[in-house]
């Protein structure tokens, strides 16, 4: 199939010279940063975005759902991925660079189709799966991701269109298997909860819904009853002590 740009005026194309043009004029420094973050960095931090999220979701009650949530966000960049593989085939849209001449394209070399974008698709997939599990570190992983499509413009390497098509792709995947993924991954880590494993999914202490504690806490919790029972006691011993000795 014919790539997407047209012949003539073209929006897509306007934008990609306004974005790619702040490139030509940026100091190199900027544009070598540029292109770290748009290649890896930003992927990175979403990795590390989601190991903050499964080490705070630990933590709370519920734990092992919100933790299947977590999983699901990785898992379904995975399989946005996958599924971008035929449609880059189908569209077969060449790399702006080998159409329009000009563009400042900061990691030339690239061979592969343009639409969609692979680290789009990967990024709105994880910031989307994040959300549905942890509002507040699913925002900060969509703003990743809208940065992370800003970049590959900005590089020359995909047309904003390409970012568009990747984040719709990565949305859509996260949310409609969603449900799935959640009753698939739900017992998993709930039953991990339950073995000597459990650390991967609460938190020593954190009490289960079942009522189970991780971490062996609950043995200091029967001997602190333990405790507290003697130490209640005590006063009614005192007190028939003094009662003997009184007769």
């Amino acid at each position: 199939m014919a790539g997407l740009a047209l012949e003539g005026p073209n929006p897509d194309v306007d934008v990609l010279d306004g974005i790619n043009g702040l490139a030509k004029h940026a100091p190199h420094w900027v544009n070598k940063a540029m292109e770290y973050i748009g290649e890896y960095g930003i992927i990175a931090g979403l990795a590390v975005l989601c190991l903050i999220a499964w080490w705070s979701a630990r933590r709370r009650p519920g734990a092992p759902s919100t933790v299947a949530g977590l999983v699901w966000a990785p898992l379904a960049a995975g399989i946005a991925l996958l599924a971008n593989i035929p449609i880059r085939a189908f569209v077969e849209r060449p790399r702006p660079f080998k159409d329009h001449a000009g563009l400042e394209v900061l990691i030339p070399g690239k061979s592969d189709f343009s639409f969609v974008s692979d680290h789009a698709t990967l990024t709105m997939a994880v910031g989307v799966g994040l959300f549905i599990a942890h509002r507040k570190y699913g925002l900060i992983g969509i703003l990743l991701a809208l940065a992370e499509g800003f970049c590959r413009v900005y590089m020359g390497v995909h047309y904003p269109t390409d970012v568009v098509g990747g984040f719709a792709l990565g949305t859509a995947v996260a949310l409609l298997l969603a449900p799935l993924a959640q009753a698939l991954l739900v017992p998993l880590t709930t039953a991990i909860g339950r073995s000597r494993l459990a650390w991967l999914v609460r938190a020593p202490g954190v009490e289960a819904a079942d009522g189970a504690v991780a971490g062996g806490r609950a043995g200091q919790g029967a001997e602190g009853s333990r405790v507290v029972a003697t130490g209640a006691a005590m006063p009614r011993g005192h007190k028939e002590r003094d009662k003997d000795l009184a007769a």
